[in-house]
């Protein structure tokens, strides 16, 4: 695409810098503000908001920009508003070659995955076993390995997990993190697998094919591998359709395979089925960055630590297979998360007095790859990880109105679960379970990556009951959403969008921050929870 000359960029960024609404105090919290960011942010000219791009750059220096004109200090390297995330970028090619029992799969439409060994050039020629859900879970006495020998071998899977009613047994209808597709990747990881072909369907994967195949169809990122250090040849998903092809091998189907898997009593299952595959990829550097900008306490003692507000600026980019619009422009995901962090930045430095605590905002890079900005961000936290008092994370919020609910899924997990029902109560909101538990939302933003690290952290989002709309309303328009527009190039800005829950939501993690941050001590994670290994519980450090 051919870049915009200079005097265009700086007449899109001119047009696009927020005002105050007419007659608003210096505090107040504008939708207008909101809906400008989030207008910017997703325009083609930022081109999908690539990571290691040209969108890159514009972002992330309007979200540096921004955090400067609020007041805030730059928390970043070098004492600049950005943190250095140094990846390798990989990218299948479209000449690589995946077969079964010499039936090739065709690229996008019955495969895609990527090399986790980093390289240029793989090849695989090698028996495949079938291992359900491809999940060690001693506490709940499950284990679909049960022993077998993988090594060297292709394990074939289904994302998710057991089915459940029980909470005490894999959540009950809550996805635990044994059901995520990075932890099968794992784990086969640890089992010495080839490869790992985790077979889709919409049931499991709680989305359809085109979700799946464009979110792994461009360059993934990945922090670099040490020399010798254990990787998959290929991680990859493959259609239920293909699925059935090979377990007919068997005389099955992806769903009776499937309801197998549900047993705990199953045995992995050697398949008559041969793996040959050349993946060949291009392997590069990505140049990416978080953007990091710190509010200081007002408090001599506690400043030095910290209350964090997460959103992720990076989206999928261009993706040039799609015919038609290739632009994926991210205005949920997350330009309205962005536009919340950055008017939240703005409210806080207007707020007299200062907060005890300091506050900390980090737009983080790599979401849609893994998490990677925020998992680099948990690794090398600009405030020690152990003196931050909680990160509040906004990812994916429908402008669609006020809600007179929210959903704040893992808030009970943390000793702040009554500071944060009081505040919903003095907003007038209930707080709603997520009414998708099974889709696993706690482990697929970046608010996970600072609890891998022992900071109480989740998401904050609206719920469903929308005002002014009939019931279900909401969960319909999710259904839409999640459908029709979730990683497709159809997320795009509307100018009919009504901005008013999102300023609501700002304002309920305002006063909800501002609390945390005047806490006399630091929030831990409710005793016994079995979500963190020990060693990750423990806090100061």
């Amino acid at each position: 695409m051919r870049p915009a000359p200079l005097f265009v960029l700086l007449a899109a960024l001119v047009a696009c810098q927020p005002t105050p609404n007419a007659g608003s105090s210096v505090g107040a919290v504008s939708g207008d503000r909101i809906a400008a960011h989030v207008r910017f942010l997703s325009d083609d000219l930022l081109e999908g908001r690539g990571i290691g791009a040209r969108g890159e750059d514009l972002a992330s220096k309007y979200i540096a920009t921004q955090f400067q004109l609020a007041g805030l200090e730059p928390a970043g390297d070098h004492g600049t508003y950005f943190q250095r995330v140094p990846l390798v970028g990989v990218q299948t090619l479209p000449t690589s070659v995946l077969a079964w029992n010499n039936h090739p799969l065709q690229l996008l439409t019955e495969y895609v995955g990527i090399n986790h060994r980093q390289q240029p050039d793989a090849a695989i020629d090698a028996p495949a076993v079938f291992v359900g859900h491809g999940i060690v879970a001693p506490e709940f006495q499950w284990d679909d390995y049960k022993n077998a020998d993988v090594k060297g071998k292709v394990v074939v899977l289904f994302t998710n997990e057991p089915e459940s009613t029980d909470p005490k047994f894999f959540g009950g209808r809550a996805l635990t993190y044994y059901g995520r597709w990075r932890y099968k990747y794992e784990q086969a990881t640890r089992q010495g697998a080839l490869a790992c072909l985790i077979v889709h369907t919409d049931k499991t994967g709680g989305y359809g094919w085109q979700v799946v195949r464009n979110s792994w169809s461009g360059k993934e990122p990945f922090v670099k591998i040490s020399e010798g250090e254990p990787a998959l040849a290929f991680a990859g998903w493959i259609t239920e359709a293909a699925g059935n092809q090979i377990f007919a091998s068997l005389g099955k189907t992806a769903a009776q395979m499937l309801a197998e898997s549900e047993k705990r009593d199953f045995q992995p299952i050697p398949l008559s089925v041969r793996f040959k595959a050349r993946i060949l990829s291009d392997v590069s550097p990505i140049d990416t960055k978080n953007v990091v900008a710190k509010l200081p306490g007002a408090d001599p003692k506690l400043k030095d630590e910290a209350v964090l507000y997460t959103a992720h600026w990076d989206h999928l980019g261009v993706r040039t297979h799609i015919n038609g619009d290739a632009i994926y422009n991210g205005a949920v995901d997350n330009a309205t998360g962005c536009g919340i962090l950055l008017e939240t930045a703005r409210a806080f430095a207007s707020l007299t007095p200062r907060p005890a605590r300091s506050i900390l905002f980090a737009a983080v890079t790599a979401e849609e790859g893994g998490l990677r900005g925020s998992e680099f961000f948990g690794r090398h936290p600009v405030v020690s990880a152990g003196k931050i008092a909680a990160d509040l994370n906004y990812d994916g919020i429908f402008p669609f109105g006020r809600t007179t609910d929210i959903t704040l899924p893992g808030y009970e997990r943390t000793t702040l679960k009554d500071l944060v029902e009081q505040t919903a109560k003095d907003f007038t909101l209930k707080i709603k379970p997520d009414p998708h538990p099974e889709q696993g939302h706690y482990y697929r933003s970046d608010h996970f990556s600072l609890a891998r690290v022992g900071v109480p952290a989740f998401s904050l989002d609206l719920g469903t009951e929308f005002v002014g709309k009939p019931a279900g309303w909401g969960e319909k328009a999710y259904d839409e959403y999640n459908e029709k527009h979730y990683h497709q190039p159809s997320d795009q800005f509307d100018p009919n969008w009504d901005f008013s829950g999102l300023a609501e939501l700002t304002r309920f993690g305002l006063r909800l921050g501002t609390r945390i941050a005047n806490l006399p001590q630091l929030p831990t994670w409710q005793p016994g929870d079995e979500f963190l290994p020990a060693r990750q519980k423990s806090r100061g450090k």
